[in-house]
């Protein structure tokens, strides 16, 4: 009978394309790999991103892309404007009961309102698409510019921890951050983005 079939907490999404007012989010591809080694092979990114690692060649950017393929739930997104790649936004779910919402973008398009631009259209999309309460994100202490951008998306201090950067070797501090769903409900005036099915 239908009622004796488990229903999945977090269901599969289709492929889909997100869009803002500046933005197109899309699935990353093979054809992407240099545009991605390209802007990611920066010492800047990679000591305020925590799985970076620094040289970032092209053959980091054909695995990532290789495994982003074979994941089941589309939630990380190659980001463009005017057709250009900038950064890279997502939700990772290797801890399914926490999570993270997660962004880079090259550092020519940093200040310029970009990674807000995209971290909401992903967090509405994981809050719409998906059964999960909360999302969790992180910012090093020495990052103000991220941290900023997750308080203009919602989400609320929770507290310091260390956290081990590939890119640097070590661990350093990281301002921890929650966004719970009915925060994110109430804020759901910052706009809409939109999405086509591919």
């Amino acid at each position: 009978m239908l009622q004796d079939i488990p229903t999945p907490t977090l269901r599969e999404a289709r492929a889909c394309v997100l869009e803002t007012e500046r933005l197109t989010l899309r699935r990353p591809t093979l054809a992407d790999v240099k545009a991605i080694a390209g802007l990611a092979n920066d010492r800047r990114i990679a000591e305020n991103t925590r799985r970076l690692p620094h040289p970032y060649l092209q053959d980091h950017a054909v695995e990532f892309v290789r495994a982003m393929a074979n994941e089941p739930r589309e939630t990380v997104f190659l980001i463009e404007n005017n057709h250009t790649p900038i950064g890279m936004v997502g939700v990772d779910w290797r801890q399914p009961e926490a999570p993270e919402l997660g962004y880079w973008l090259g550092f020519e398009h940093w200040g310029q309102g970009f990674g807000t631009e995209a971290a909401r259209a992903v967090i509405d999309f994981a809050f719409e698409e998906f059964d999960i309460e909360h999302l969790i994100s992180g910012a090093r202490v020495a990052n103000p510019s991220s941290r900023n951008i997750l308080e203009k998306c919602g989400f609320q201090w929770s507290g310091v921890e260390l956290h081990r950067f590939e890119a640097l070797g070590s661990s350093t501090p990281v301002d921890c951050f929650r966004l719970t769903r009915g925060v994110w409900s109430s804020l759901k005036s910052w706009g809409n983005s939109t999405r086509r099915e591919r």
